[in-house]
């Protein structure tokens, strides 16, 4: 389908699903990082799509991963009435009025109808989001990124554990590990837990580190820093509690440091991330088409990334980022996250094409291929999503 169309309808789908083997610590309190593994256990998980419907027929798609949560539907609800009736084509003037709209918040409910609108038009023209970015890339090298460490018997509970973890997963085929530490931010057994990582994998593996605002002081921050130059980490990400937001402290770390520091996974918009590495704070960018606004935010720091000549990481998994990675040079791993032994990668299990950000489908060579098909080369499995459904938005012309 060519010419011009306009939006008729938006719906944002809430379901429900399990992973088996997965739970919260005693606290109960969900998050990305609270999860543990639990033998028996079923940890019940939420996430939304979206689906955007215009006057020709045609239909765009997405399904959140990582950014599915309860705050950022909110935010995509607020949004999504400002689609109806407009050019989907116009997607430029589109990002730009929705960013406004979220000023005076996060901006994670934008992401989701960002890519929804790539996928229409990939769907429209009948190729891929890749070709449409002009993307050169077939396949992607892939590193496993895993849960956190866990105070509970099981999953990683241990250096040892970490370090069994990261040998299995280089002689599978990855190709690389990340390590996320504890929640208590205690320096010694995550200096402890890096060393041994390193011992087990040997020095011809990448290896990273990624406290996730774990560390409580500077001081803790410097002295695992150079730990990480001393095992030779590929980088060092987002080590203290102030959230990854702070210019100063991270360019001060980053002055005393030989390891690479990527920051910036809590910083949104292009200006604040700009005006981050201006200010000395970081050596590479992360961005993520579900947290940064969508495939147009995630290309464009990609962008400023290559002005200042600087790398750019891709945070997370998922068929919007495959895609941006696809056209983009100055990057390097795919992040499986998040995974360990026993874990299965908590991402909804919503594809009916054979597409997976699952360990055991990785294939041999360690690497994942970018969807071919239109848009963004998934098909979706509406019946799950559907009876599985808790919550049904639907904003609609007529």
């Amino acid at each position: 389908m060519t010419g011009r169309t306009r939006i008729e309808r938006v719906e944002l789908h809430v379901f429900r699903f399990e992973v088996e083997d997965l739970g919260l610590p005693e606290h109960g309190a969900p998050g990305v990082g609270n999860i543990e593994y639990r033998k028996g256990g079923k940890l019940a998980l939420t996430r939304w799509a979206v689906t955007i419907d215009t006057a020709d027929g045609a239909r765009g798609e997405y399904v959140t991963h990582w950014v599915g949560t309860p705050a950022a539907l909110g935010q995509a609800l607020m949004l999504a009435p400002h689609l109806l009736g407009r050019d989907p084509d116009r997607r430029e003037q589109i990002f730009d009025d929705l960013k406004r709209e979220l000023r005076a918040y996060d901006h994670m409910g934008h992401g989701p109808l960002d890519i929804a609108l790539w996928d229409l038009a990939g769907k429209r023209l009948g190729c891929s989001v890749s070709r449409l970015l002009g993307g050169f890339r077939e396949r992607l090298p892939v590193y496993a990124s895993t849960y956190h460490g866990q105070e509970s018997g099981g999953g990683l509970d241990s250096p040892e554990a970490f370090a069994d973890y990261a040998r299995a997963c280089k002689e599978r085929g990855f190709r690389g590990f990340k390590i996320h530490g504890w929640h208590d931010g205690d320096v010694a057994r995550e200096i402890a837990n890096l060393r041994a990582v390193r011992r087990a994998v040997g020095d011809d593996f990448r290896l990273m580190l990624d406290p996730a605002c774990e560390i409580r002081t500077w001081m803790d921050a410097l002295a695992l820093g150079r730990v990480c130059d001393e095992v030779g980490c590929f980088w060092y990400e987002d080590p203290l509690r102030d959230c990854a937001v702070s210019v100063e402290a991270h360019k001060r770390l980053r002055e005393r440091l030989a390891t690479p520091l990527l920051v910036s996974e809590h910083v949104r918009g292009i200006e604040a991330k700009a005006a981050f590495i201006v200010g000395g704070g970081c050596d590479m960018i992360h961005a993520d088409p579900e947290y940064d606004m969508g495939i147009t935010g995630a290309m464009r720091l990609a962008h400023l990334c290559e002005a200042f000549g600087l790398d750019v990481q891709y945070h997370a998994c998922g068929p919007a980022h495959r895609h941006v990675m696809a056209a983009t040079r100055n990057t390097h791993l795919y992040e499986m996250a998040l995974i360990g032994p026993g874990m299965r990668n908590a991402v909804p299990p919503v594809y009916a094409c054979g597409y997976s950000d699952q360990p055991e489908d990785l294939p041999p060579d360690g690497c994942v291929p970018v969807p071919e098909g239109p848009g963004l080369g998934v098909v979706y499995d509406w019946d799950f999503i559907t009876r599985n459904r808790i919550q049904h938005h639907v904003f609609a012309l007529h």
